[in-house]
């Protein structure tokens, strides 16, 4: 019970970090955002819970074909807001054609043989 409360609150920490730091600077947030420090987390304490190396590095290439799609995201999300939607609208648009996005990707990937 305590590892899980020392991940969620390390975890909660790096999030409130993210967000406090683009307080200050929407470009060093962006940066701190985009680096991978959730599947930095993930990983560790994957690998602390099953001491697995195949499962881990599994995880770890899993996490690299998921990025490519989830990637349309951001692009999307900032035009809608530009084009005058209301942020909970662009997010949700924005996340719904990430979805769409991840389906066709998965379904390209599974045409050209890839199993994921």
């Amino acid at each position: 019970m305590l590892r899980l409360i020392i991940k969620t609150l390390l975890t909660a920490v790096v999030v409130v970090a993210v967000s406090e730091t683009a307080k200050r600077s929407v470009w060093l947030g962006a940066i701190l955002a985009a680096l991978p420090l959730t599947s930095l987390l993930a990983l560790t304490w994957f690998w602390v819970n099953t001491r697995d190396v195949r499962s881990v590095a599994g995880l770890a290439m899993g996490i690299f074909w998921a990025v490519i799609p989830s990637l349309a995201f951001f692009p999307l999300f900032a035009w809608f807001l530009r084009i005058g939607l209301p942020f909970l609208a662009a997010l949700s648009l924005a996340g719904a054609a990430t979805v769409s996005f991840y389906a066709l990707y998965y379904l390209v990937l599974g045409y050209a043989g890839m199993r994921l």
